[in-house]
């Protein structure tokens, strides 16, 4: 099968079921509606689909001992969206990250890979995950046997790119070896004394302590870590106190932590909680460090990865093998335990006007990158299991 000329011809089907998911722009676990329109869809297709964990969705395409896993996350970030767009969601969420076309692109995947099932040497597991913006999804699915019955034997992955230099329509990114940085949401609660301002040396100021958390918490990537070595430590929230007059009986700082590799991941989190934790004590306060939720850095097996290369260029596309990116992604649960490769599909770049990039309210996609995607879902999955069935 061409899949390039049979992703074009169902363009309008995949445009509109990305369209009205967008217009939903459903966050984490709570995905009632883009479950449901998955489900739906697969049911239409004839192709046998099953629950998994909270709100996940996997669907089953051929037979055999051979098995293929293509993922694609459903979830939205929690933000208005600013695009104007006619199909703009008027909810709390916005798809600004993408997933929106992901679920469109392996739905249209689903149905040519149904039409081809007769000549598929083995099985397609289809993937469809909430909650990749919580780092959550991925690990919930797997727990509830996403990886089972079958086991897949390798796994891709894409995602959209948008608003950088060169991301046009066509231009496919991916990398060998660690791929993505970790990512770590901490939070630190800090305890003081309230007090009124007329004697505040009665109270415990948690303000004044969380400000010296974070110019603590600065020095670690400039004082810490090779200039050589990047890294990310960012108190992206700070909140606290009662009334004007009053110190702060209580602070929160939200903290953003990202690394190249595992270890050095570990020696940031080990020097959050400790800094946190002392300069509290010495301002007579307490701080409490809580590790939220996390993942480590993406690894892409070096040989799946040179097996995508090559079946993208036989769709007509030149991907490009590039270094890490600083980014996260949960799809790392599943190439922990599977080797897998992660595709970056340009949807749109600064040259042609697409000025915002992911996880901007504002951002706008190219959709021509919908066919883009379900061509390499297709031909990944297919051209796998041609060379790996015997």
């Amino acid at each position: 099968m061409n899949y390039c000329e049979k992703s074009k011809q169902i363009f309008e089907y995949v445009q509109n079921l990305r369209r009205t998911i967008h217009t939903w722009a459903e966050i984490g676990f709570e995905l009632p509606k883009t479950v449901e329109l998955v489900e739906k869809e697969l049911t239409d297709m004839g192709i046998k689909h099953y629950r998994v964990g909270k709100s996940g969705v996997c669907g089953i395409i051929g037979k055999g001992e051979k098995c293929v896993l293509l993922r694609a996350d459903m979830d939205a970030l929690p933000m208005k969206e600013t695009t104007g767009l006619p199909f703009a969601s008027c909810g709390n969420g916005t798809h600004s990250c993408g997933h929106d076309c992901h679920t469109a692109m392996l739905l249209g995947a689903a149905k040519l890979l149904k039409e081809n099932e007769e000549n598929l040497k083995g099985t397609v597991k289809l993937m469809f995950q909430p909650a990749e913006e919580e780092l959550a999804g991925a690990l919930d699915m797997i727990e509830n046997g996403i990886l089972e019955n079958p086991k897949p034997n390798v796994a891709f992955a894409t995602h959209i790119m948008v608003g950088l230099s060169g991301s046009t329509v066509g231009t496919v990114r991916y990398s060998k070896g660690t791929a993505l940085y970790s990512g770590d949401a901490i939070k630190i609660d800090i305890t003081g004394k309230s007090a009124h301002g007329s004697s505040s040396y009665l109270g415990v100021d948690a303000i004044n302590i969380a400000a010296h958390i974070i110019v603590a918490l600065n020095e670690i990537i400039s004082r810490e870590i090779p200039s050589d070595e990047h890294s990310v430590v960012l108190v992206g929230k700070m909140y606290g106190g009662d009334t004007v007059n009053t110190t702060a009986g209580k602070a929160t700082l939200e903290v953003s932590v990202r690394a190249q590799t595992q270890e050095k991941r570990e020696f940031l989190k080990k020097r959050v909680k400790e800094i946190s934790e002392s300069v509290a004590m010495t301002f007579r306060g307490k701080a409490d460090v809580q590790f939220v939720y996390g993942m480590p850095p993406l690894y892409c097996d070096e040989k799946v990865a040179e097996d995508a290369d090559r079946y993208i260029k036989q769709l007509g596309y030149q991907p490009i093998c590039v270094p890490t990116s600083n980014g996260t992604e949960d799809f790392t649960a599943v190439a922990q335990r599977v080797p897998s490769v992660m595709l970056n599909l340009g949807a749109g770049s600064i040259e042609e006007g697409n000025i915002y990039t992911l996880h901007n309210s504002s951002m706008i996609v190219d959709e021509n990158v919908l066919s883009v995607g379900v061509s390499i879902y297709c031909q990944c999955a297919t051209e796998w299991l041609n060379e790996n069935s015997i």
